[in-house]
């Protein structure tokens, strides 16, 4: 979610995240390791060039510039840069990066961690098993409200991290977990020396100047504008090739895409609609991915109107849509999104699309709304304005509720406030919202979005018998059952219908071709890049 997030989470979302994001893309696995790629060229060939900026387009301002507490894109983005991960994993492989090994014990209820040898912050403190300890101890502080805090409780109970010596933290499970490396491949340490003495990490003012690991540090902030980060040349991966990576904030897809092709952004997400436009310049790599990612129409149960508590009425509203139509209005085509019914994602495990689904049935629709007790339906839809995909999908749900004799009022905002307003868990003038999330390969990190008064649980869904199924899937080490508890969860989620799920999409990335080592860079869900150092212009 991670959380993610075209506008959270990995959440994200990420993440989450968010999140530990298939082949396993932040799935981790026992495969063989390794260390950040070292750019390199065949004999006789000039290596990569140190010197010079890359401009980054993004949608809007971060909300927090500290990892343990991103859960929109904008923010992941800018923290992967600022702050390095422990390990990633990409296609079962794991990378190392502030971390040397990861190992479990015969048992698989101890894992040793080993970090790297000499390790700094940004500001040349030393880097050592003390932040890592720290730093899983607030995740798991209630106090500090970290979104990641579930995702390392085991039935309720703690992950322990113990320090061992300077370079060695014992993490103990309180029961054997399936999903324990891809919980721990989530989290970002943060340093210890800057942050044990806040009482509020989240709103600490020490994020406003974060200092980090990763190979770029914090240079300036103009909100609205844009965020310039510079290299550290300290960077235990080596020194970056770029002096510096300046995130542009443009709010507005069109202006955007004009900056891009005036040269005054150099990497962007596109629309799928505008692909056709900066393709035909020739001076794009475009490229279209697999993020892991849902878009999906969220329900808000907790808004003042109090109607889309009713599981019928949220079933009603979504058979009077079409995700085959929406695909056709905001993707253009199958090529960059398969329909989508499971609240899990194709990447993984144990995902099924062989589930209910309410879809397309404008009769039965205005039969279950009369049976509910429900007429002159109003509904607030908050859209963020300049988003081509958003804005489309909005007009298409306004018409089609429309002629199910529901009124929906489109409220535009801009980025910023549309995910403020997101992510706040008090929100209650809204009912509708269109999102997404990237959460990953192990389907633990999705407890955090439909468990009941969740951290990320934004369509405030509750439903006990999910709550057990989810606690219990985090903890089954046999593979067979904790399938059956997975699919079990998607039946009964999709029947539900907290969300309506729209498709699982490709995200399409347009580079300037005046730059490379984009493969040792490594494109990533959410982040765009996993290792910015590797990056040089031509």
């Amino acid at each position: 979610m991670r959380r993610g997030l075209s506008g959270v989470i990995a959440i994200i979302l990420l993440t989450f995240l968010i999140s530990a994001c298939s082949g396993g893309n932040n799935a981790a696995s026992p495969a063989a390791s390794g260390t950040p790629a070292e750019s390199q060229q065949p004999a006789g060939v000039e290596g990569p060039k140190d010197g010079g900026s890359l401009i980054i387009g993004v949608a809007a301002d971060p909300v927090v510039l500290n990892p343990n507490y991103a859960g929109d894109r904008v923010s992941l983005t800018i923290d992967q840069a600022l702050y390095a991960p422990l390990f990633q994993v990409n296609n079962g492989k794991k990378t190392f990066y502030l971390a040397d090994s990861l190992t479990p014990s015969a048992d698989n209820l101890t894992y040793t961690l080993k970090l790297k040898s000499g390790l700094t912050w940004h500001d040349g403190e030393k880097l050592t098993a003390d932040d890592i300890v720290f730093t899983i101890e607030k995740i798991l502080d209630e106090k500090q409200n970290s979104f990641l805090r579930a995702n390392f409780l085991i039935n309720d109970q703690p992950i322990t991290a113990t320090k061992v010596d300077d370079l060695t933290v014992e993490f103990k499970l309180p029961q054997v977990s399936p999903a324990f490396e891809a919980t721990l491949v989530q989290v970002t340490p943060i340093p210890k020396h800057i942050f044990e003495n806040e009482t509020d990490i989240e709103k600490s003012t020490k994020n406003a100047a974060p200092v980090g690991s990763g190979p770029f540090k914090f240079k300036e902030y103009k909100a609205g504008e844009y965020l310039t980060l510079e290299r550290f040349d300290n960077y235990f991966g080596g020194k970056p090739h770029l002096d510096s990576v300046t995130y542009r904030i443009a709010k507005d897809a069109n202006a955007a895409n004009l900056a891009l092709q005036n040269g005054e952004i150099n990497v962007q997400y596109l629309d799928p609609k505008d692909v056709g436009t900066i393709q035909a310049t020739n001076n794009f790599e475009i490229l279209p991915y697999a993020e892991g990612r849902l878009s999906y129409l969220m329900f808000n149960a907790n808004s003042d109107t109090g109607v889309l508590a009713k599981k019928e009425v949220r079933q009603a509203l979504s058979l009077a849509l079409s995700r085959d139509e929406i695909i056709q209005t905001a993707y253009t085509s199958s090529e960059y999104a398969d329909p989508a019914k499971s609240f899990l994602t194709p990447d993984a495990l144990y995902f099924t699309n062989d589930v209910p689904t309410f879809d397309n049935d404008a009769a039965k629709a205005k039969e279950m709304l009369q049976a509910a007790g429900v007429s002159n339906l109003k509904l607030r839809f908050i859209v963020q304005s300049g988003n081509k995909a958003q804005e489309a999908i909005s007009l298409y749900v306004q018409q089609k509720l429309k002629a199910v004799g529901v009124d929906v009022e489109l409220k535009s905002m801009d980025s910023s406030a549309w995910v403020q307003k997101f992510i706040d868990l008090k929100a209650t003038d809204f009912e509708l919202a269109l999102t997404g999330y990237i959460m990953g390969y192990d389907p633990d990190a999705y407890r955090i979005l439909f468990t009941s008064g969740a951290s990320s649980n934004y369509s405030h869904y509750a439903n006990p018998e999910v709550d057990k199924l989810l606690n219990e899937g985090a903890g089954e080490a046999d593979p067979a059952k904790r399938a059956d508890i997975y699919k079990k969860a998607q039946e009964i989620v999709a029947g539900d219908a907290p969300i309506y799920p729209i498709a699982y999409t490709k995200t399409v990335v347009a580079i300037s071709k005046n730059y490379g080592g984009l493969e040792e860079a490594v494109l990533k869900p959410v982040v765009i890049f996993e290792d910015l150092s590797k990056i040089y212009q031509k």
